[in-house]
């Protein structure tokens, strides 16, 4: 039976919107990488949904937010005695102003069309409660953001890296996600064996990248294949167990993935291959396309002392890599092969 004509066009709007809704996403994980390499994350010590889209406008405005931030740790233990000023506090506050802003914009480019379309009664059945969940999974996502930002106002000098990468994880499966459905949309398709295996080795890979950001890991050895002379570091604190160094540990985390990137390469590969036989030819390309870059984006990164440009670009290919394989995944699964 053939799908009429208006239905195939709202399909398709559908699909472009998902698809700009995931660039956007995909450009907000990008900023929050810079946000967490120039410690700016705890900059604003307050969350305003509405008052807080605008910055401070006037010299006594910024005089305030400026006394907030000197009330936390982070000011009083690190930067208060480095002797940051006023206009050094500007330059971090710009990136998490504009990182929360992003997500504003999100918010309302994923809520607003989506109310469109669902008084149009324009959403193909079987996905308005995909798209409702991911409106739910946004405003998670920013109430995680903001449990992240509360666990180094009082305490500790920086976020949790525990917070900080279940909000990173959190922020990918969302752009996964809306990928998928954009995709699946146009065409369906359902998630394989092999995808999974593949999406969960590459998902430790990224949660320990997590954890090398959140505890600047990747500053304890700047050489490679070695971690200062020695294939396994020394220094690793074994104290509290195994399972604690596991996840908190910045030697033990930063060989983990050093090590674990050539498990996923494994993964990638074999997995590429599959989608190239199932006839997805250009999502295999870039897969490997994306693994390549990724390696040597990772190993520059730390060879270079985690120059800041290199592990913005690691981060953003590290997405990209993620969605080469959902992209691959969906073309493994299609329903019409």
């Amino acid at each position: 039976m053939d799908v009429p004509t208006e239905t195939r066009a709202d399909a398709k709007a559908i699909a472009r919107w998902l698809f700009a809704v995931a660039a956007l996403v995909f450009v907000m994980v990008v900023i929050g990488g810079i946000t967490r390499l120039t410690e700016s994350g705890l900059s604003i010590t307050e969350w305003k949904p509405i008052r807080g889209a605008l910055p401070p406008l006037n010299a006594s405005d910024w005089a305030d937010e400026f006394r907030r931030y000197q009330a936390t740790p982070e000011y009083r233990e690190i930067n208060g005695p480095a002797g940051m000023g006023l206009a050094q506090f500007k330059q971090i506050y710009f990136w998490e102003w504009l990182h929360r802003l992003l997500g504003r914009i999100i918010g309302l480019a994923f809520a607003l069309p989506l109310a469109w379309f669902a008084l149009r009664r324009a959403i193909p059945r079987g996905y308005g409660w995909k798209l409702a969940g991911l409106l739910l999974l946004g405003g998670a996502q920013a109430a995680l953001g903001w449990y992240m930002v509360m666990s180094g106002l009082s305490e500790r000098t920086d976020v949790s890296h525990l917070r900080l990468s279940a909000h990173l994880l959190l922020a990918l499966a969302i752009l996964a996600a809306l990928l998928w459905v954009a995709l699946d949309i146009r065409r369906p398709s359902r998630l394989t064996a092999p995808a999974v295996a593949t999406l969960a080795v590459l998902s430790v890979q990224i949660l320990y990248g997590a954890w090398v950001a959140g505890l600047n890991a990747g500053q304890v050895a700047s050489s490679w294949p070695l971690m200062n002379g020695r294939l396994f570091p020394a220094g690793v604190d074994w104290s509290n167990g195994l399972v604690w160094a596991l996840a908190n540990d910045p030697y033990l985390i930063h060989f983990i993935h050093r090590w674990w990137a050539w498990v996923a390469v494994i993964a990638l590969v074999l997995f590429a291959r599959r989608v190239k036989a199932a006839g997805g030819r250009q999502a295999a390309i870039a897969i490997h396309s994306a693994f390549g870059t990724q390696i040597l984006l990772g190993i520059a990164t730390v060879m270079t002392g985690v120059a800041l440009w290199l592990a913005v670009l690691h981060q953003a290919v590290g997405a990209l890599l993620l969605l080469a394989v959902v992209w691959g995944a969906h073309e493994l699964g299609r329903r019409d092969r």
